[in-house]
């Protein structure tokens, strides 16, 4: 125990966990540690015999657990990131210990008698903004995770909980592990004619670091569809790819995820009845901004009917080109995308794909993500070559206030590899609290292939728009500036944190920002601003088809999640259940699937979005309102993210966020903008 690095405090700078130290086997007995250690000091704060007071109960409160965070935000930084077979085995082991062990402090009744106290003469003492909805908030969780309950029920939500986490966990190994047993192997360059030199470099290299020397592999991404689906010329290429992707966790194998969200959903059902919710989604919703089902739904159904439309008239311009094709043949999803190139490329002049050369990733980053955060906040980046983080790919940056002050650290992971699940995320490795005197380290990851050295990493414009995306909860993490760590970096309602990194994006077509990063990689031209023109008036091209993908998705979330028990524990027919879902919608276009079907929504089953994947429309109602605040108060200027910092992204979680959102704006949010944005407004 004295030689394992995660029991003493990190001598590095900002506390960044001493990687290159840590080994697998320093984890178990690290998390055994500091679970005691927890338990502890929250009993050191319910034997305490005079009555609750803020000071004696949620300030320790708000000091206790700190090795344990500590800990856990290593790990599970690896464990999302680079999950070897070891690092898998102990997450499988954790995951009852990490959920019987949460329980047991958000359901301890002598702590939650405390907490109840003190709110329940809230307005009689004297605090703070952020103290008081510290109290509300404690009240509302532990509520909200049945404290109240009785011995006997908090006995079978323990065991409901347990295991769930392990449902959770071998979802995503399932998933992890059929996304690469499914990456398709192509024994011909011919078979990928229309991809770039960098992309079949990349698909080279991800052969050979599979011994298959000689031979192309294309790995799959997290969603249905795949970047190259638009650019393969190879009909039958496309087909693999695309049924490679839809087949994940649905095979029959032993990857096969049916079963086990069968169960998480029964589960999670069952869950809610015994905490007084009709479903899972009335349980989840009643502490998000919408408040309940009913209100997604309404939203979704309001967007899905001009979402279909509008994806009805995509398909039938694609059906068009086809048909005057000497061999004409019914569109179908693996032709999509390519085809839409098409009629792009007929109606504005626009080869996205031709795009790449201008979208190299380092510049991307300096002189367009960085500069944007630059000239917006005054914030300055400086990587640290001395830093290492849990992965030889691992880029980080030490960050300055305009004033020069330290803000915190920027970790950077951006390429796919084998032990990486898909998709892309921001995360905290530590939390900024003024109280506990830290400051914070966040990472972003995506999965952009990685291409054979000494070739530039030349990125689509979605990986651009995914890079910006992604800083965007990255900037949310590091300006958050709050005393209690409950409320640090992203910790906001679930439906609300899509919002800051949705905002980011809108940097990406900003004139002078574009004109900065968006520079040939040979000749350093700078995008032709014909093609910009293209760019901006193609902005709402082919969103029937992505409105309706999205919808989808977070459809089958709700679909799922809003079974009762009794609907729960019927023996369900995975894709029978989607087919009438997306039907009871109006978004079962054989053409246009699902963004996501539920053996490979990792969000939903084992990420932390069941019944809330609705967030991201749900906040970009906001994010398109705010684009129209800064379009008309001058765009990129150091007063306008001041202003933005100061009052929505430095609050982190300490206000309520539609509150913080007036404060910001001086109004709710309309929607009218979103509908404008996606084409729904007709």
């Amino acid at each position: 125990m004295a030689d394992n690095p995660l029991l003493s405090p990190s001598t590095l700078p900002y506390g960044l966990p001493d990687y290159a130290a840590i080994r697998p086997e320093h984890y178990l007995p690290a998390f055994e540690q500091a679970f005691g250690d927890h338990k502890a000091e929250v009993s050191r704060i319910t034997v305490v015999r005079s009555m609750p007071t803020f000071e004696n109960t949620l300030v320790p409160l708000e000091e206790s657990g700190r090795l344990l965070g500590d800990v856990a935000r290593t790990f599970y930084t690896v464990s999302s990131a680079d999950a070897t077979d070891e690092i898998q085995s102990i997450e499988e082991q954790l995951a009852p210990l990490m959920s019987a062990h949460q329980d047991s402090i958000q359901l301890d009744s002598a702590l939650f008698w405390r907490i109840k106290t003190l709110h329940d003469q809230l307005d009689e003492l004297e605090l703070d903004a952020e103290q008081r909805y510290l109290v509300e908030r404690h009240f509302t969780e532990m509520s909200h995770a049945g404290a109240g309950l009785d011995d006997e029920a908090k006995a079978r939500l323990t065991e409901l909980n347990q295991r769930l986490s392990t449902l959770t966990t071998q979802f995503e190994k399932n998933l992890l592990a059929d996304t690469n047993d499914l990456a398709v192997v192509f024994d011909d360059a011919a078979e990928l004619d229309g991809l770039s030199e960098g992309e079949l470099s990349a698909a080279a290299q991800a052969a050979a670091d599979r011994g298959l020397e000689g031979k192309w592999v294309v790995t799959l991404t997290l969603f249905t569809g795949h970047p190259y689906l638009s650019s393969l010329t190879d009909r039958a290429s496309r087909e693999r790819l695309l049924t490679a992707s839809r087949s994940r966790g649905s095979r029959g194998n032993d990857h096969d995820n049916r079963d086990t969200l069968r169960e998480i959903v029964r589960l999670r059902a069952e869950r809610a009845a015994l905490l007084g919710y009709d479903s899972h989604a009335a349980y989840i919703t009643s502490d998000e901004t919408a408040g309940s089902p009913a209100a997604v739904h309404s939203l979704l159904r309001e967007l899905a009917v001009p979402a279909a439309r509008n994806a009805a008239r995509e398909q039938a311009k694609l059906q068009a080109i086809v048909d005057a094709a000497p061999d004409p043949f019914p569109i179908a999803a693996h032709d999509w995308a390519f085809y839409t190139e098409k009629v792009r490329a007929a109606e504005y002049d626009l080869d996205r794909a031709a795009l790449r050369p201008w979208f190299e990733a380092e510049r991307v980053l300096q002189d367009g993500v960085f500069r944007a955060a630059t000239d917006l906040y005054g914030i300055t980046f400086t990587e640290r070559h001395d830093l290492q983080g849990y992965h030889a790919d691992n880029r980080v940056f030490e960050v300055h206030n305009a004033d020069g002050s330290e803000l915190g650290l920027y970790v950077l992971d951006l390429y796919t590899r084998d032990t990486k699940r898909g998709g892309a995320w921001m995360n905290s490795i530590v939390l900024q609290s003024r109280l506990r005197g830290t400051a914070p380290i966040v990472v972003n990851n995506l999965n952009v292939p990685k291409p054979a050295a000494g070739r530039p990493t030349l990125l689509s414009l979605d990986e651009v728009t995914t890079l910006f995306h992604e800083f965007g909860h990255a900037l949310h993490g590091l300006f958050a500036t709050v005393t209690y760590p409950h409320f640090a970096g992203t910790n906001v309602f679930r439906d609300f944190v899509e919002f800051p990194s949705q905002v980011n994006e809108m940097w990406i077509y900003w004139p002078e920002i574009l004109a900065s990063y968006a520079r040939h990689i040979d000749t350093d031209e700078p995008l032709p601003a014909e093609v910009v023109e293209k760019l901006h008036a193609s902005e709402a091209f082919n969103q029937g088809f992505a409105t309706s993908e999205y919808l989808a998705a977070a459809w089958l979330d709700q679909a799922w999640h809003s079974l009762t028990e009794d609907e729960a524990a019927a023996d369900i027919d995975v894709a029978s259940f989607e087919a009438a879902a997306l039907a009871d919608i109006g978004l079962d276009n054989p053409a246009v699937p699902t963004r996501y079907s539920s053996t490979y929504f990792a969000h939903v089953f084992s990420g932390g979005y069941s019944a809330g994947y609705y967030s991201y429309i749900w906040s970009e109602v906001l994010d398109a309102d705010t684009v129209e605040w800064f379009r008309e108060n001058g765009g990129l200027r150091r007063e306008n993210g001041d202003r933005f910092r100061g009052r929505l992204l430095g609050v982190g979680g300490s206000k309520d966020p539609l509150e913080a959102y007036r404060d910001f704006r001086g109004r709710d949010a309309v929607i009218q903008p979103l509908l404008e944005r996606r084409g729904l407004a007709d």
